[in-house]
């Protein structure tokens, strides 16, 4: 169904209405998932540094 209480959309301003309707959410999506490689990342690196000074405690 196309809303014509308007008139019809040129296409650039459909690509704009759809940017501005699901752009937000795709970001949102962006910054969550980069964020969690950004964690994921510091949690290795202490664990890999916890792993280093039991090692050195062992030893």
């Amino acid at each position: 169904m196309i809303p014509l209480h308007m008139g019809a959309l040129h296409p650039f301003e459909q690509a704009l209405t759809l940017l501005l309707a699901f752009g937000p959410f795709v970001l949102l999506g962006a910054v969550i998932w980069w964020r969690r490689v950004g964690e994921r990342r510091t949690d290795e690196q202490m664990a890999a540094e916890e792993g280093v000074e039991e090692r050195e405690r062992l030893s």
